[in-house]
């Protein structure tokens, strides 16, 4: 790799405008995101009907949900790697073939035992598939632009776990041991996986980072000659050669470079908010149906409940998608995880069907807003030797949150009800938008090669 050959596809990337294969590499791996959001909400209602049907106590449900989060965890850290060393599309398939075949093994469990041990394979695939897409969009989108996009990338969250919350709500209340029916959906990904694999094309600034120019040149140019969908080619000048260590082309290298002098505040930074917003997330959101359960409304009743909170997050989405651009990174993602940290307390005083609803929605509309924003950020804090990597182990310290989450939250309610819970997650918010001020601003900034 050479400077020269660097910027040139950096610039030749940033002057583009927002094509029709931009929207092609955005929905292919959109639709991925999606699928893996619907693989991910499918099993806190899961997790609902098996309280009752195998007669399971919270602590034991509470280790499906973790086994999961233990795999993404390991999925996300060696996904990066692999990403960083044999490209980013292949990952991307590999990752989607893994835990869509584990998910429609999973409906075949004949046991709790059985279904944990599903559920960790499920997380290799889906842990590293996340960072993985996201890094792969980031290095397609212009600068000027690349936030918005990733946003929208992120805002395929909620259409999946929409989409899970209407298998949730009419399947698996509807047909006996429908939650088996809910997880054999979940195999669709195997079969998409081969889509993503032919169809899309490998990132250009991974390709001319590994020396690959022929094959970056090509896939810029049918860029450029791709039909314009939004905006008009703009003139950038060069962008300058980063001006920090030589590219990481070692799992050593790459590691190391995480924690470089002039990135250890950043990677500090990002592990944190990151640690802090899966907690405060996956505490609530996989536990949503089951609390409402517990507090005495039916199955049928809290799954459209759930249905119902889970819409607010498209607007979450829409929302932070304009702010990004508008505020910045860190504003945004600030701003909408303090309003995290207030919806979650008013949700957990919240009593009457009305309050349960309002502020449910506020929370899924700022704690998604402000996951779409995380995104956006995340690869835009590395060079591209080491894209795949950071994003990777940011993804993977979070996870380890989310494998501390589901068994807290029991233990949380034990002591002090659903408000205790809340509270909690509350502060979780708080911390992670102190923390993102640690991060650098971004906004339109050509990605640092």
């Amino acid at each position: 790799m050479t400077t020269t050959t660097t910027g040139s596809v950096t610039g030749r990337l940033d002057r583009l405008p927002f094509t029709r294969t931009h929207l092609r590499v955005l929905t292919g791996s959109g639709a991925g995101w999606a699928l893996d959001a619907m693989d991910v909400g499918l099993i806190s209602f899961v997790i609902a009907a098996l309280v009752s049907e195998w007669d399971l106590t919270p602590s034991s449900t509470s280790w499906i949900a973790s086994a999961g989060f233990a795999g993404m965890a390991i999925g996300a850290t060696v996904g990066g790697l692999l990403a960083d060393r044999i490209g980013r599309r292949s990952v991307f398939a590999l990752t989607l073939l893994v835990y869509g075949v584990a998910t429609g093994a999973s409906a075949l469990s004949g046991g709790l035992v059985a279904l944990i041990a599903l559920r960790f394979v499920v997380g290799l695939g889906l842990g590293a598939e996340l960072p993985v897409a996201s890094t792969y969009v980031s290095e397609f989108a212009p600068a000027r632009m690349r936030g918005r996009i990733i946003v929208v990338l992120e805002a395929f969250w909620a259409i999946g776990w929409t989409a899970s919350a209407l298998i949730g709500y009419l399947v698996i209340p509807s047909v006996s041991e429908g939650w088996r029916w809910a997880l054999a959906i979940g195999a669709i990904p195997a079969v998409y996986a081969l889509v993503v694999r032919w169809g899309l094309p490998e990132s250009p600034r991974w390709l001319a980072s590994r020396g690959r120019t022929v094959e970056a040149d090509r896939i810029v140019t049918d860029l450029e000659s791709s039909r314009p969908l939004l905006g008009t080619s703009v003139v950038t000048a060069a962008p300058a050669p980063a001006a920090t260590s030589a590219p990481a082309t070692t799992i050593g290298m790459r590691l190391r470079g995480l924690w470089a002098p002039d990135m250890r505040v950043r990677t500090a930074a990002l592990w944190v908010v990151w640690f802090c917003v899966n907690f405060a997330y996956y505490g609530a959101f996989i536990w949503i149906p089951t609390l409402l359960v517990s507090q005495g409304f039916g199955l049928v009743r809290s799954f459209e409940f759930t249905l119902l909170i889970t819409l607010a997050q498209l607007p979450g989405y829409a929302v932070a998608a304009w702010l990004i651009e508008k505020w910045g990174r860190r504003l945004t993602l600030s701003v909408f995880l303090v309003g995290s940290a207030v919806a979650a307390i008013l949700f957990g005083q919240a009593t009457t069907i009305p309050l349960i609803l309002a502020t449910g929605m506020a929370l899924s509309f700022f704690n998604l807003g402000a996951w779409g924003a995380l995104y956006a950020v995340t690869p835009e804090t590395y060079s591209t030797t080491l894209r795949a990597t950071g994003a990777g182990w940011a993804a993977g310290v979070g996870r380890i949150a989310s494998i501390l989450a589901p068994p807290a939250v029991p233990a949380l309610q034990a002591v002090g009800g659903i408000p205790l819970v809340f509270i909690v997650l509350s502060v979780f918010f708080l911390v992670a938008a102190a923390a993102t001020w640690g991060l650098a601003e971004s906004r339109g900034r050509s990605l640092a090669d």
